[in-house]
């Protein structure tokens, strides 16, 4: 009687283990989940961008979004093609001026950020306009932050109008940040086993 009482303690024990460290889990894959969270605050869905103007992007990184740069193109809805505009920003950097320079008029342009080499997309912008040079309407006033001219039409064979500093492209950190979770899967596992194994010794 007294070895099945405690059997059954172990057997509590190790179910009360098990459904901790897999709370412990979900709230830290949540948690994560929260963390990387990369916005594109401009263009927003009312911007209007002037051939002939710098206009400021401006995003927002998550704090565990785990990558070192990243890559900006814009793209239209309606029309095939992509204009590169920037390669390997680095994540330090909040802001970037864009010059258009005789960019097809049109309600249909986006911005992504983007590893571009191994085409993960980290956020897209709002919807916004293009609108001809000497169309009314007055023009924002730049960010202090360097300036990239994009002009003509898409290119497919056409390179990045700028490239930043040589960087790992946007390649995960290892470290804690990135295995975390796997860390804590497997402490689950070895911990079941463990008593599992306890449990069938007694």
């Amino acid at each position: 009687m007294l070895l099945l009482g405690f059997l059954r303690s172990w057997q509590s024990v190790a179910f009360i283990l098990v459904l901790l460290l897999s709370s412990l889990i979900s709230v830290d894959a949540c948690e994560c989940c929260q963390a990387s969270h990369f916005i594109v605050n401009q263009p927003g869905s009312s911007t209007s961008w002037k051939n002939g103007s710098p206009y400021p992007v401006s995003w927002t990184l998550g704090l565990q979004d785990g990558f070192d740069t990243f890559d900006i193109e814009i793209t239209r809805l309606s029309r095939g093609g992509i204009y590169f505009v920037a390669k390997e920003l680095p994540v330090t950097m909040s802001s970037l001026n864009v010059v258009l320079q005789d960019v097809p008029a049109g309600d249909d342009y986006f911005l992504i950020c983007i590893n571009s080499t191994a085409g993960v997309t980290y956020s897209v912008s709002s919807r916004f306009s293009v609108v001809d040079a000497n169309a009314t309407g007055s023009n924002p006033s730049p960010a202090s932050a360097p300036t990239v001219t994009v002009s003509g039409v898409p290119n497919p064979l056409s390179h990045f109008a700028q490239t930043f500093g040589p960087s790992t492209n946007g390649v995960p950190h290892p470290g804690w940040s990135g295995i975390r979770n796997q860390v804590t899967a497997i402490s689950v596992a070895v911990g079941a086993a463990l008593i599992g194994g306890v449990m069938i010794l007694y």
